[in-house]
């Protein structure tokens, strides 16, 4: 079994789920979604593949956002697009959270195959496990065995079906 786009989406938003407290809805800019029909931001250029999911995103503004997906991490901060694949790439953190109370955004930081780095917004606070909690696990996917995924998604779909979503 492969690593599809539908199989990463569904154990990073499990593992967002496992990580964030209730209510999910309830936070200024950080959102994980079920599909990309959920996702709000219809006006933001993102040109995904057939496959590609939305997974999660802190959107502050037009010109300031993260968004995560099946396939890529893009981060648009004053305007500048930056972006890349997770594929082989390292967690390097998960930004300054010393007096958050203050700030209501830090930034979160990958290291790509290639060697560069990219950050990407993580919205202080309770939000703060939905982009790092999406980001690590996209990433360590990359480690997981075939059967692992066959594992976690067989389970992800019987909590849905149980939960009757």
């Amino acid at each position: 079994m492969n690593k599809t786009d539908k199989s990463k989406h569904n154990i990073s938003v499990a593992s967002i789920k496992r990580s964030t407290k209730k209510p999910y809805d309830d936070f200024k800019w950080t959102k994980f979604y079920e599909s990309n029909s959920d996702f709000p931001y219809t006006g933001l250029n993102l040109d995904l593949t057939e496959n590609e999911l939305i997974i999660c995103s802190t959107v502050v503004d037009s010109e300031n956002y993260s968004i995560l997906t099946s396939q890529k991490l893009i981060t648009i901060e004053n305007g500048t697009e930056s972006f890349g694949n997770l594929i082989n790439a390292k967690d390097k953190g998960y930004g300054d959270f010393k007096g958050y109370k203050d700030d209501s955004l830090t930034f979160g930081l990958v290291e790509l195959e290639n060697g560069t780095e990219l950050k990407y917004f993580i919205e202080t606070g309770k939000a703060s496990m939905i982009m790092i909690h999406g980001v690590r696990t996209l990433i360590r996917m990359q480690q997981m065995t075939d059967k692992n995924i066959e594992n976690v998604t067989r389970i992800w779909n019987r909590n849905n079906e149980l939960s009757g979503k």
